[in-house]
Parts: C-alpha cells; sequence; structure tokens
C-alpha cells in the first residue's frame, strides 16, 4: 500500500470523459490517450458506428407526409362512426 499515492497521482490528473451519463452528471473516467472520451464511451478502437451507417437509416414512419396522412385516416374514421352511431334502429 505504499506510495499508493504517488503511482495514482497521474490517472487523476488526466483528462477526464466528457461524456454525459444517464443520471445526467458527467463521466468520471479518464479519457483515453489522445481522445476526448474513455473506453465506455467510445474512446476505445473500433467503437462507434460504422462507415455508412445502415443502423441510422430513417424508415420514414414520422415523415410529415406520414403523419398528415394518419391523422386523416383518423378523421375518416371518426366520421364513419359518427354516420353508423346516427344510422342505428330506434323503435
Amino acid at each position: 500500500m505504499s506510495g499508493h499515492i504517488s503511482t495514482t497521482g497521474a490517472m487523476l490528473a488526466s483528462p477526464r470523459c466528457g461524456a454525459k451519463t444517464r443520471t445526467g452528471g458527467a463521466c468520471r473516467a479518464p479519457a483515453v490517450r489522445g481522445k476526448r472520451r474513455c473506453r465506455m464511451h467510445g474512446g476505445a478502437k473500433g467503437s462507434g458506428a460504422p462507415r455508412a451507417n445502415r443502423n441510422a437509416r430513417k424508415h420514414g414512419l414520422f415523415t410529415r407526409d406520414a403523419i398528415a396522412e394518419r391523422r386523416q385516416i383518423r378523421a375518416l374514421l371518426g366520421e364513419a362512426r359518427q354516420l353508423l352511431k346516427g344510422m342505428r334502429f330506434r323503435p
């Protein structure tokens, strides 16, 4: 245990990761040499998305046109329900 303070001094003085954690605070892990993030937040070799990331492609479900189309369909269905409710036979 002797010399513990002298061996950890360099790590304590090293730059810290700039990532934000799930709780909103800053990550306190040391950054990888030559990078601004720690090994867990993207500083490790090979981390991050691949080039031409196919996982980041958009599917179009939330485009303005798709949202407007769904609104129109919902409005038409509501009108149809109201019409059917008014056509019910009452003795």
